[in-house]
């Protein structure tokens, strides 16, 4: 797939932060780089996951993600669902963080992006596979989180994030600082049980944009990392925040990252569980790595 004649079915999130001007830009340089172009615009949550399970033996190229994480969390799921016959998924990062985009190191304009989109490498990722007590599965290809950065992504708003954009949760997790609740999570990380004040399971190495969680994380690799924040408290968590925001999370004594393959995360049951930025589902689940899930459109350096 290295030619620049591509058929791409672009899902589009008319509401994601960056929408309008890079996204008019990168589609002109799709033209004309030669590219056949169908946009399908998603009014509701669940479109872009349809669409995308629906490509599965079509005449697609390519699957297009134009929006923020939770546009590319609804594709990838909507083409691993889809199965072997999906095509790849490319990126056009438009949200607030895009943190898989940063991950494998996309270029901010339109010209970089419409050049990978139509002749970008297809590389094999694995996916984190999440199964709540009713069953159901969802797969993430960054992170997934129990704990106060799940209370913060489960009240944000919806308004404030059009407007605010980073600064929206700046603002929820100063109020969720106010009204800390501070339970702890029981943890099983490939059988043996950790206890923490917030877990985030890791694929990749960034975390909310380029913050840096989980340093030796590889989205190619088929582990995952779960990153155990063992202290609790108002002042921990403006610690761990102030350590996440300098690149010095990793080296703090109540900050743990335990590699393994199957994860159980647990107690209090209920509790909200983020993944890819969104809310997806409560406590107790499981946690386990697909190898090879998912073929996506990178650099060629990457």
């Amino acid at each position: 797939m290295g030619d620049k004649s591509r058929t791409l079915l672009i899902i589009r999130n008319p509401a994601a932060g960056r929408s309008g001007d890079l996204f008019a830009r990168t589609l002109e340089c799709l033209n004309a780089l030669g590219c056949r172009t169908e946009v399908r615009e998603t009014a509701r949550r669940g479109d872009a996951e349809a669409w995308a399970r629906a490509a599965a033996g079509s005449d697609y190229d390519a699957v297009v993600a134009a929006g923020g994480d939770g546009t590319v969390a609804e594709v990838v799921n909507g083409l691993v669902a889809a199965g072997a016959g999906a095509p790849p998924l490319a990126i056009l990062p438009l949200g607030t963080a895009n943190v898989l985009a940063i991950e494998i190191g996309l270029p901010a304009d339109a010209a970089g992006l419409a050049d990978i989109i139509a002749a970008g490498a297809v590389r094999p990722v694995s996916l984190g596979r999440i199964r709540d007590r009713a069953g159901r599965r969802t797969y993430f290809s960054m992170m997934a989180g129990a704990g106060f950065d799940a209370h913060v992504v489960a009240n944000v708003s919806l308004g404030w994030k059009r407007l605010l954009g980073k600064g929206a949760y700046v603002a929820e997790s100063l109020r969720q600082l106010c009204r800390l609740s501070a339970p702890r999570y029981r943890v099983t990380v490939d059988g043996t049980v950790y206890d923490a004040a917030s877990v985030i399971v890791a694929k990749g190495r960034h975390y909310a944009g380029r913050y840096v969680c989980a340093p030796e994380a590889a989205i190619a690799e088929p582990v995952l990392h779960v990153c155990l924040f063992e202290a609790g408290g108002r002042l921990a968590i403006l610690r761990y925040m102030a350590a996440l925001q300098t690149g010095r999370l990793a080296a703090r004594p109540d900050y743990r990252i335990v590699p393994g393959r199957q994860v159980a995360i647990g107690a209090p049951d209920g509790e909200p569980l983020q993944a890819d930025g969104d809310i997806v589902a409560e406590l107790p689940v499981d946690i386990d790595v697909v190898p090879d899930a998912l073929r996506l459109m990178v650099p060629a350096e990457a």
